[in-house]
This record gives C-alpha cells, structure tokens and sequence, in this order.
C-alpha cells in the first residue's frame, strides 16, 4: 500500500542528506585536500593550524554562500513556475536576471559603494518583471507569449549588459565580466544570502496553499477564496527581491531556478508544502556542488561557476523544450 505523505518526507530526507553531502564534499576538497575524519572536529574545535583557517576563513563562508544562493535561485524559479504553470519559467530565462545584472553593473560603471548593489537589482529585477508581464499582457495572454517575450527581453538585457560593458573602464572589465558570468570567490559574508533564504523559504511555505490552489486555474481557485491579483502581485515582489539577492551577492546564474523545480516535481508531484523546502535544498546542492568543480577542476585558477550550470541547463531546456512542454501547464 502506497503511503503519498510518507514518500514525500522520504523525497525531503534524501534532499537533506545531499544537501549535507554536497556541504562537507566542498569544505573538504580544494588545493588542501581535508579527511573526513578531520572534518567534523574542524568544525567545532580550533586546533591553530592551518587547516582551521582555511575552513573557517575561506571554505565555509564560500559554501554556506553558494547553498543559500542556490536555494534562492530554485526557490525564485519555483515561484514563477508555480504562478505561469510552466516548467520553463526561470529567472534567467525570464530576463529577471538581466534586468538586476544591468542594474548592478550600471552601479559598478558610476562608482556607486557595494552597498548600492542590492537596491538596485532589486529594481532592475522587478522593473524587468514588469515590463515582461506589461508586454505580455498587450496582446493575446498565454503563457507561450509570456515566455517567448522573457526571451526576447533577456536578448535586450543582454545587449545592455554589452553595452555597458563597452563604456566601462579597461580596468573595471575582467572583474565585472567574470561577476557577470557567476561569481562566488567574493562571497565570504554568508549573513545576507542566508537572511534573504530564511525570509523567502518562510514566505513561500505561507503561500503554499493559495499555490496548490492556483494550479486547479484562476477562476476555480477565485471561487475557492484565492485573492489571484494579490496572490500574483506578491509572488511578482518575491520572485523579484529572491532573484536581485542572488544576482547582487553572485552574478547571473544561469539555469538553477529551471533545473531544480522541474527534478523535484517528477519525483515528488505538485504540493508545494513539498517543492518549497525541497527545491530550497535541491538547488542549494547543485550550485555547491557546481562551485566545488568550478573552483578545482582547473585549479588553481578558477572558472566561473555560471559556466558549469549552463552546461547543465541548456541541455535540460531543449529537452524540456523539444517535449512541447513550453504551451503546457505544469
């Protein structure tokens, strides 16, 4: 006899163990390679050697970084997912991430503090949100329309992104060119990814069931209580202030919020009590796993993290693509 709530914590346990798995994986490999034996007590006891400081100084903070940033990014990507009924909604796809992505560059450009940064991906982030649901909604709505019009506004991101690039400093460029291509080697300050993480995990775990009703349709979820135009309007802020925290701290990543959902939902279904937590774990392991490779696999330099998830999400896009699962609903 099949037990479905007992198969979905079973799904949520086995996230939480690769969660920890991918965890201890990134704190041990690296130019100095950590036993597993040496690990754990590392963790809590300071020995004054070296290989203290090099997990607590460097390791740790870039891991808890890039968990907290790929849970951002799966969590942004399940929203818009959840809200179009298309497994291919996805920031990046979207061109969310390339409004922030102009927004913060165009802060590097004018010399702004990096406190500036956040605010304004913020804003590229949400004005991008707008002007794709402004566009899409012109005309005949659908999601196809809405998702070929994310495409062809990221295309116009881009060519900002190119744009402001060609002004900047010769100075300036190697950094924001590698920033833009995902970056973690700076992100040493774990505090804000993770406050932006617990904030949007907690949130969305309050819309989980306004979601699962929204899936049924607009007019059946209207007649069963869901205020849709408040539901969407607060979805559009979240997704927005989830994917600006994520390109402020890291660059535009590429392909997380596409990946992570889609996998959760083919193993666990639906619920989004389920996917939440799930897609936070899910895509907290890929990026950390992605970043461990990025940072070893031709060490010691480094390649830029968004690199190895593109590889991974452009192939999952065509499939996805090429199954006509674009004029679908999830």
């Amino acid at each position: 006899m099949h037990h479905p709530l007992r198969n979905k914590l079973s799904i949520l346990a086995l996230l939480l163990a690769l969660a920890l798995t991918s965890l201890s994986i990134s704190l041990m490999i690296g130019s100095v390679d950590i036993a597993p034996g040496e690990l754990w007590p590392l963790l809590w006891q300071n020995d004054g050697g070296s290989h203290y400081r090099i997990i607590h100084e460097l390791r740790l903070p870039r891991t808890v970084s890039a968990f907290a940033v790929g849970g951002v990014l799966a969590l942004a990507g399940l929203l818009m997912q959840a809200l179009l009924r298309n497994p291919l909604a996805d920031p990046y796809i979207l061109g969310v991430s390339g409004g922030a992505a102009v927004a913060v560059l165009g802060a590097m450009l004018m010399g702004l503090p990096f406190a500036w940064q956040a605010p304004m991906a913020f804003g590229g982030a949400l004005a991008s949100i707008l002007l794709l649901f402004g566009l899409a909604h012109s005309g005949n709505w659908n999601t196809t329309r809405l998702l070929l019009t994310g495409v062809v506004l990221a295309a116009g991101w881009s060519a900002l992104i190119s744009f402001v690039l060609s002004l900047s400093p010769p100075v300036q460029l190697p950094g924001m060119l590698f920033w833009l291509m995902g970056d973690l080697s700076d992100a040493l300050n774990p505090a804000l990814p993770v406050a932006v993480l617990v904030l949007g995990l907690v949130l969305a775990l309050w819309l989980a069931p306004a979601l699962n009703l929204a899936q049924l349709g607009t007019a059946r979820a209207a007649s069963l209580g869901v205020r849709i135009r408040r539901l969407h309007m607060f979805v559009y802020l979240l997704a927005s202030l989830l994917t600006a925290a994520a390109v402020s701290i890291a660059g535009a990543i590429g392909f997380v919020g596409l990946i992570a959902p889609h996998m959760l939902r083919l193993a666990s279904g639906s619920d989004h009590r389920i996917l939440i937590p799930g897609a936070v774990l899910l895509g907290g392991s890929l990026l950390v796993l992605a970043d461990t490779a990025a940072r070893t696999l031709i060490a010691p330099m480094q390649l830029p993290v968004g690199v190895l998830t593109a590889l991974l999400g452009v192939p999952m896009f065509l499939y996805l693509l090429n199954r006509g699962i674009a004029g679908k609903t999830a």
